[in-house]
């Protein structure tokens, strides 16, 4: 009980924080990355805010040996390694960001508004999430056949 409300508090304050900020507007995003145009270097003070608060909290939570609502901490594992997966990963989000001027948060967070736009962006993230899971279950399962033919 305790860990989901300390997660719907979360949430909401990471929603008023995207909504404050201006980021579950498109054209506030497509301002900030118009480097050659109408440039708004504004969400840079926000995400280096953000960035800030990040590295104070972690940092912080490091003293603890366990969060407060957990028996553990559940970090990644960082081997600086950059594979495929990676890459398409981020030039996917990339384009889709530069594209809509929405990333997955804001997009969440402006569903409460009805926007046509939100609608289609968070149908086309499911349906992209839908869909690589099916071709990783595909191309696992094409693996382990292969596998269990060479014995």
């Amino acid at each position: 009980m305790k860990r989901g409300l300390a997660a719907l508090l979360s949430g909401i304050v990471f929603s008023l924080g995207l909504c404050l900020s201006g980021m579950t507007h498109p054209s506030k995003v497509l301002g900030f990355l118009d480097f050659f145009g109408q440039w708004d270097p504004s969400l840079a003070f926000v995400m280096a805010g953000a960035v800030s608060v990040s590295a104070v909290a972690f940092r912080l939570s490091r003293r603890r040996a366990a969060p407060l609502f957990d028996d553990r901490f559940h970090l990644t594992r960082v081997d600086g390694k950059v594979d495929r997966r990676v890459f398409l990963g981020s030039a996917v989000f990339g384009v889709g960001w530069g594209l809509s001027g929405l990333c997955p948060g804001p997009a969440v967070t402006s569903l409460v508004t009805g926007r046509p736009a939100a609608l289609v962006f968070v149908g086309a993230m499911i349906a992209g999430m839908l869909l690589v899971d099916v071709f990783e279950r595909t191309a696992h399962g094409a693996v382990a056949e292969a596998g269990s033919d060479c014995s």
